[in-house]
């Protein structure tokens, strides 16, 4: 099984970092690693930001002048990617989430914070790998479908929160 090193920085103030989400992410990224048979060790950098960085990041990368919960930034291109000389690791990318988008996310959709950040920890991943839900209909589907499987493998998919508790799935 390939290694990964994640990366984590805080980079806001907004919202307190919960206990256990740096292993988390980790998690989270080594299960859509496995998914998708990636044969190789990998980095990737996950930084939190608040809303107003997150909006000023969407507005330059993307044209669109308001906050969002995730943005990705792959380093690889049609699955090809630089190596880091001294740890031999494929550079996947970066994702930087907002903890205060993600907040209101998981009370929007009454699941836990824990939840949402896998979520988009996982959701980011697949961006970092080559899916991309806004090409197509079809892209979308198959990228839903991938999110799904793996936060089912790891206890953390719709029907279940982080501590595998029934949630509220009418939200």
């Amino acid at each position: 099984m390939p290694k990964v090193k994640v990366m984590v920085k805080n980079n806001q103030t907004e919202v307190r970092v919960p206990v256990g989400i740096r292993m988390l992410i980790r998690r989270c990224c080594q299960a859509v690693l496995v998914a998708e048979h990636f044969g190789q060790d990998a980095e990737i950098s996950v930084s939190f930001v608040s809303n107003a960085e997150i909006r000023r990041l969407n507005r330059i990368y993307r044209q669109k002048d308001r906050a969002t919960d995730v943005l990705s930034f792959p380093l690889g291109q049609d699955g090809h990617y630089d190596t880091n000389q001294e740890t031999g690791c494929a550079l996947l990318g970066d994702v930087v989430i907002s903890l205060e988008m993600a907040v209101k996310q998981a009370n929007m959709y009454g699941h836990s914070l824990e939840r949402e950040i896998g979520f988009l920890t996982v959701h980011s991943m697949l961006h970092l790998l080559g899916y991309d839900h806004e090409t197509s209909p079809l892209e979308e589907r198959k990228m839903r479908e991938k999110e799904e499987e793996v936060l089912g493998e790891l206890g953390i998919s719709r029907e279940a929160t982080f501590t595998n508790q029934p949630e509220d799935t009418d939200a």
